[in-house]
């Protein structure tokens, strides 16, 4: 049997999976906006495009940057 519980950081702080999740599905489950925050997996900007299809791996470093506007 394969081992799922791992171990990523997300904004400097440790973050345990229990399974297998993307990188869309894991800021659903943190209640992320994706629209209004911008993701930095593993040091690259990942694209909107790529959130569904990007699995997250044992010590993938995710920073999530949010947008702010102002005038």
């Amino acid at each position: 049997m394969q081992k799922q519980d791992f171990n990523i950081r997300i904004n400097g702080e440790p973050f345990h999976c229990a399974q297998p999740i993307t990188v869309y599905d894991l800021l659903v489950y943190l209640d992320i906006d994706i629209k209004a925050n911008i993701v930095e997996y593993n040091h690259d900007i990942l694209d909107v495009n790529k959130l569904r299809t990007t699995f997250v791996q044992e010590h993938d470093r995710i920073e999530i940057i949010t947008l702010v506007g102002g005038g």
